[in-house]
């Protein structure tokens, strides 16, 4: 996600093209939620695999150790899948054993923080997606704040600027972004309460999330500003790599999944 109001305009070609790939990223993500099962893993596991890659380039990781870390992702990612034990403890066991693995053998050690980094918030979606009664609407509540938040950002920013937000980490973003990226998130989760029945938790929790999400943007562009890039990666045109598209959701998904899972829990297990 970004906030980019104080960069040349783009040419309508450029703007375009973004817009094209955009809405395509989107439709792409409600067709995987809608369908879940095999489908929504198989989109989510790809994700993964390019959003370690490109990971293990910000961090200066050889060709080699580059790919062993994605060798090492297919395993967790596998016992992920709907033909093995699925999302839940043991994945999660798995992720974390993966990320010492990685860190112990490969180099730099921040590769095996990169496990932890792609490979907990695809379980998280995973988990959140497969809930029975209500995990379409919780996975495009997830996804769709995100977005929101984006957009949000993007206009507030470009409208009306003002004050840098972080101008050492990303010169280009404002308090005004960060400001309608919150509340266009937060409107659409009342939305979705009113017309669809999220709960009333998730709808109070989504301007935190919102809030989250811009902070997973800053991260990433501290993390491509200490690797001297512009982006993560030039899969997506207009719209740099799969990290790019996908930081603000890196910290939204786990919480998310914590607010949709575990706190029911609490409730049952409370005396």
């Amino acid at each position: 996600m970004s906030d980019r109001p104080a960069r040349p305009a783009k040419r309508p070609s450029e703007l375009l093209i973004r817009a094209a790939v955009g809405l395509g990223l989107m439709a792409l993500a409600l067709a995987a939620i809608v369908l879940g099962h095999w489908i929504f893993w198989l989109v989510v596991a790809a994700m993964a695999m390019i959003m370690i890659a490109e990971w293990a380039d910000l961090v200066g990781a050889t060709a080699r150790d580059k790919r062993g870390a994605m060798l090492t992702l297919v395993v967790p990612l596998t016992v992920m899948s709907p033909a093995a034990w699925g999302p839940g403890w043991f994945a999660l066991g798995v992720v974390g054993a993966a990320a010492v693995f990685v860190a112990a053998v490969f180099k730099p050690r921040a590769l095996g923080l990169g496990m932890i980094y792609v490979g907990v918030p695809v379980l998280a979606l995973l988990v959140i997606r497969e809930n029975r009664e209500f995990g379409l609407i919780y996975a495009l509540w997830t996804l769709a704040l995100v977005w929101m938040c984006d957009i949000g950002a993007y206009f507030a920013g470009k409208y009306i600027g003002g004050p840098k937000l972080a101008p050492m980490i990303s010169p280009n973003k404002t308090w005004a972004g960060l400001i309608g990226g919150i509340a266009l998130a937060t409107a659409f989760g009342w939305v979705l309460h009113w017309q669809y029945g999220l709960a009333l938790r998730l709808t109070l929790a989504t301007p935190f999330l919102a809030l989250l999400a811009q902070g997973g943007d800053l991260f990433e562009s501290w993390l491509k500003r200490r690797a001297g890039r512009k982006d993560s990666g030039a899969l997506f045109p207009g719209h740099g790599g799969a990290l790019d598209r996908l930081d603000g959701l890196v910290p939204v998904a786990p919480v998310a999944a914590f607010l949709v899972v575990i706190v029911p829990l609490l409730y049952v297990w409370r005396p």
